[in-house]
């Protein structure tokens, strides 16, 4: 059995076809991506709005860290839409 094989057929040496490969690589990227950009957001976030961290949040740290979290979306889609406009 070589790399392209799918481990979940139970051992069959069916092979994966190209594009069952590529959605499998799409899913992975696209939950990396997920999750690199929620510790990012996290991180910078609570950096920014969490002055004194406590049992609970304060109303204007609330505020903040929906501010903050709306504004990094926002940036990111603006960079990403730049990045794939160029490409094209």
């Amino acid at each position: 059995m070589d790399s392209f094989s799918n481990p979940s057929s139970g051992g069959s040496s069916r092979q994966m076809s190209a594009q069952e490969l590529q959605n499998q690589l799409k899913s992975q990227l696209a939950l990396e991506y997920a999750q690199q950009f929620l510790e990012t957001v996290r991180g910078k976030c609570f950096e920014k709005c969490i002055t004194k961290p406590g049992s609970s949040l304060s109303g204007s740290e609330s505020s903040c860290i929906s501010r903050c979290v709306d504004r990094y979306i926002e940036a990111t889609g603006i960079i990403s839409k730049a990045l794939f406009s160029g490409q094209q």
